[in-house]
């Protein structure tokens, strides 16, 4: 029997049905067979007609139905819309926590490799400050925040610490048990896929890393942890500059952690572009997503890039058999 890849169609305002539809031409058969979505059928129906693509769409009961049928095998999720690209958020939200909850449920599953959700609005899941990071690793009971958002290409890897809070949050957020937890679910991820130990450099959260002041963040939280990840055999280097370490320096670590989302996520986006997934690590399954938003500013205007989704399916179907 082979394992099933489950797709969550994610925030129906925006331009998943089309990178959906972009991706299920270039698919094989042999990974159509593998893929189920949790969806609205109606929903993607209309969505498909109303973006002139023409696709056919199966509603099945489960991940074990129309094993061996190419078409797009919809798991139905109830939800209430008028226009298609133009639902609620009361309704989208709901949607969005049910699709997310199924999705969890089959994930537990050993018939499933993984899962992936395509972008979701982070305003329908917890006022904008809560992700399906945080929603995952929460439904897993995961303790002491080990969970690690890993942004990857086979170039690179970035980490931040701490993920959707704001600015002002960060310096209460980071801990040094926090650095040391992430980072280690990293080097484990990295021993237990590829085999070998990485090398990850730790950035500072100052500019120029407060020049390592006897009150600042990387005097007493960041440098205890890296001495004690030392000692845990663990290849780690820094605090390391931020302004300068993605100009050249980045191409000698495997990994660079940051201490809050943009101040790693922005740089590698201006070096990849579109070329990278989202991995959640840590969870008691693998999830991942499009390293992309929901970009509801070109809903159908065919300028979606499909890129990052297909390396997410691409990433389950190599790695977890």
């Amino acid at each position: 029997m082979r394992k099933k890849i489950i797709i969550v169609s994610g925030d129906p305002n925006s331009i998943n049905s089309e990178i959906i539809f972009k991706n299920w031409k270039k698919f094989s058969s042999r990974l159509k067979k593998k893929i189920y979505f949790i969806s609205n059928y109606k929903l993607l129906k209309v969505q498909f007609r109303k973006l002139k693509y023409n696709i056919k769409i199966k509603l099945v009961n489960n991940i074990y139905e129309a094993e061996n049928d190419n078409e797009i095998k919809i798991i139905n999720i109830d939800l209430k819309f008028k226009d298609p690209f133009k639902v609620s958020k009361k309704d989208a939200s709901l949607f969005v926590l049910n699709s997310l909850n199924l999705a969890h449920k089959l994930a537990l599953n050993k018939g499933v490799s993984g899962i992936i959700n395509c972008p979701i609005s982070k305003i329908l899941l917890n006022k904008g400050k809560f992700g399906v990071t945080e929603l995952l690793a929460s439904k897993c009971n995961i303790k002491n925040n080990c969970e690690a958002m890993l942004i990857r290409n086979k170039k690179l890897s970035v980490c931040p610490i701490s993920t959707h809070i704001d600015i002002k949050d960060v310096s209460k957020k980071i801990k040094t048990s926090l650095i040391i937890n992430k980072v280690k679910t990293i080097d484990n991820w990295f021993n237990k896929l590829f085999k070998r130990k990485p090398a990850i450099g730790v950035l500072g959260l100052n500019p120029h890393n407060a020049e390592l002041r006897a009150n600042s963040e990387e005097k007493k939280i960041i440098l205890p942890a890296l001495l004690k990840m030392r000692k845990m055999k663990i290849n780690v280097k820094g605090p390391l500059i931020a302004d300068t370490i993605f100009i050249q320096d980045y191409k000698n670590y495997d990994v660079i952690v940051g201490m809050y989302h943009d101040q790693v996520l922005a740089p590698f986006k201006s070096l990849f572009k579109f070329n990278a997934i989202n991995i959640t690590l840590g969870l008691k399954y693998l999830r991942v997503s499009p390293d992309h938003g929901v970009a509801n500013n070109i809903i159908g205007k065919n300028k979606a890039n499909p890129t990052s989704l297909f390396e997410c399916v691409k990433y389950i179907d190599k790695y977890v058999k």
